[in-house]
């Protein structure tokens, strides 16, 4: 079976091939540009595409995949909002996704968003570098014994979890479905975690239920000062909201390696683009925010792990198992 890969990196080949030798049943054809309606129309014997978190996984992408004989998506991450599964059913064609794949990589970045902006060292790096070694407006909080807020406590919330316990935090969670295997956290209501947090980082999937969860009225149930961090998925806040609450010295900090206007920018090189219309822009002009690049799944570890899942999906597929990675 050929896999064709859309959006494919240097860093996605050298790890899909370092293991593809396991795999002789699997030819891999990987293709820089992005799964579009427009891409999709030149993919031919191809029983099967891989895309990745920022791909256009429409209905209308689907039905032209379908013309082209595609049975499988593969997609090489574990958010699947950007698929239209019941389109996806219509059609014939499976899904398949890779649930986990390094669960601690996103979370240890979560950690150091939260004590970057909290120790301000994006400021101080750009300062020494000048030879400037005043310690004016870096002042940062003590974490120990301070409250972190999780939401979403699913494996990445888990380890999260367990780094903010490590700190000699006091670690509350919000969560529909509480999580057995962490007696370290209370869990509480969602109005209680915002109003008693100090750190608050979200770690939940991107559904109907919770688009735009950060909001002008979440954030102002807030406490003042509060460090709030994003490795998620950018449409859990309310972008426009967020910048009104740090308008308001609402927090902190803010550490985002997601963002509602990414989908265009992720993984790619704008240094040279100007900007017309940009969230992100304005996310940057404030001294406390960082913005990273969507990295959190971006370890060796990581890599490794989703070219194996994504790959073991693909083989699973061809003898007719069921592999538990299915979406539809």
């Amino acid at each position: 079976m050929r896999i064709t890969f859309f959006a494919s990196k240097n860093y996605d080949k050298d790890s899909f091939n370092k293991i593809k030798a396991e795999y002789p049943e699997l030819e891999l054809e990987y293709w820089e540009t992005e799964l579009s309606a427009k891409t999709a129309s030149y993919v031919t014997d191809s029983e099967a595409i891989c895309a990745f978190v920022s791909a256009d996984v429409s209905e209308k992408v689907l039905k032209v995949l379908s013309e082209r004989g595609v049975k499988l998506v593969l997609m090489r991450c574990a958010g699947f909002n950007n698929v239209d599964l019941d389109a996806a059913t219509k059609y014939g064609i499976k899904v398949m996704r890779v649930p986990g794949y390094s669960p601690e990589a996103v979370a240890e970045l979560a950690m150091t968003l939260a004590m970057s902006v909290n120790r301000h060292i994006h400021k101080a790096y750009i300062r020494v570098r000048e030879n400037n070694y005043s310690l004016q407006g870096l002042t940062g909080v003590d974490l120990y014994k301070k409250t972190a807020g999780i939401v979403g406590t699913g494996k990445i919330g888990a380890a999260m979890a367990r780094i903010c316990h490590g700190f000699g935090m006091n670690v509350i969670a919000y969560d529909m479905y509480h999580n057995p295997d962490l007696p370290l956290v209370k869990y509480v209501e969602m109005d209680g975690l915002l109003a008693t947090s100090d750190l608050i980082s979200l770690h939940c999937p991107l559904m109907d239920s919770t688009y735009h969860m950060i909001n002008k009225e979440t954030i102002e149930k807030m406490k003042d000062g509060v460090i709030f961090i994003n490795t998620s998925r950018g449409g859990l806040v309310d972008t426009d909201d967020l910048i009104e609450g740090i308008r308001k010295h609402k927090f902190f900090g803010v550490g985002l390696d997601v963002y509602e206007e990414e989908t265009d920018n992720v993984f790619e090189n704008h240094e040279d683009d100007i900007m017309m219309h940009s969230t992100t822009a304005r996310l940057l002009s404030f001294p406390n925010v960082i913005v990273t690049s969507h990295q959190g799944f971006f370890t060796a570890e990581a890599l490794t792990a989703i070219s194996r899942v994504t790959l073991d999906n693909a083989a699973a597929y061809l003898k007719g198992e069921t592999a538990g990675t299915e979406l539809n």
